[in-house]
């Protein structure tokens, strides 16, 4: 009975957020018309996004005879499911498992890993039709991090050893994690038991550098920040498993690959291909030195030879 209600909830659920995402428009649709010899993928407002979305694009259009369309700076996973729901999009680019769960299928957060892919893969199949892929290899996590010189001199390896230092150090968050249903600072107290007595909420942009200069000496950031090999930062180990994972992967409608049934194995070949140190690099070039993020996607391609013929 208790599981027959809870779907009941999930099926209601889904139906409001898809109505009241329906009743909006979508930024940066107006310029993509789907046809079938068209390919439309999604990407968030988001570096990473970008990157993943122009490395598929430049795959599709360069191993197929597709042309391949972004359908550019949607600014929420909602938004992405909107695009794919109504067919406004074929693929979404970066689609996080973590994010599916809460944000699309209105789920409660699942900690582990595999579990948490494995029921996105199973319910976007189930609901909506759509093929959810392995990941690229990297995800994208909360995480808190120090500077390597500070990690070796005071043993910081594990979240849980900052435990001895929370009345002692500064400790610099992206001001939306604060509040975060869930996963935020209220939830991390009671899980970790730690309170920190120097909390600085503040813009994510600057935590990296706020670590690196001294004026922070922890920070919670993101796991595929550029920022984090450039500037020798080191993560800190979730030993209690808080917060949930992020794994990135492609998101597709089935019609698209009932239709052209050779566009699955030539995606397929980014699974498992873009570790979080590349994923980083790459950031870091957009971010930092101000690639076009079809720039890096290209020079990606074409360093790990998924051209047929390289340019």
């Amino acid at each position: 009975m208790k599981k027959q209600v809870k779907k009941f909830f999930l099926i209601v659920n889904i139906l409001i957020v898809t109505v009241a995402i329906s009743a909006c428009g979508l930024p940066g649709l107006s310029d993509s018309q789907g046809s079938s010899q068209n390919i439309r993928i999604t990407a968030l407002t988001t570096t990473e996004s970008q990157i993943v979305a122009n490395i598929i694009a430049q795959l599709i259009e360069h191993e197929t005879p597709y042309k391949a369309t972004i359908v550019n700076n949607l600014g929420s996973a909602p938004m992405q499911h909107q695009a794919l729901y109504r067919h406004d999009a074929d693929i979404q680019a970066a689609a996080y498992d973590g994010g599916e769960l809460t944000a699309n299928l209105l789920m409660a957060p699942i900690k582990d890993s595999k579990r948490a892919n494995d029921t996105v893969r199973r319910e976007v199949k189930k609901w909506w039709d759509q093929t959810y892929l392995h990941t690229y290899g990297f995800a994208n996590n909360y995480a808190f991090m120090v500077n390597r010189k500070e990690q070796k001199q005071d043993h910081l390896y594990n979240i849980s050893d900052l435990k001895k230092y929370q009345n002692k150090f500064s400790v610099g968050v992206a001001s939306e994690w604060v509040n975060a249903p869930g996963v935020g600072y209220s939830n991390f107290q009671t899980a970790y038991g730690i309170t920190f007595s120097k909390l600085h909420p503040m813009n994510i942009g600057l935590v990296y550098s706020a670590l690196k200069s001294g004026k922070m000496n922890v920070i919670l950031g993101y796991s595929t920040d550029g920022r984090i090999d450039s500037y020798h930062l080191n993560l800190l180990k979730d030993n209690k498993h808080f917060f949930p994972p992020y794994n990135c992967g492609m998101l597709i409608n089935n019609y698209v690959l009932r239709e052209h049934p050779e566009l699955k194995p030539l995606l397929m070949r980014l699974v498992g291909h873009i570790n979080v140190h590349e994923i980083r690099a790459m950031n870091y070039q957009v971010d930092d030195h101000l690639l076009e993020p079809a720039t890096v996607a290209h020079q990606f391609l074409v360093k790990h030879h998924y051209f047929k013929e390289a340019q």
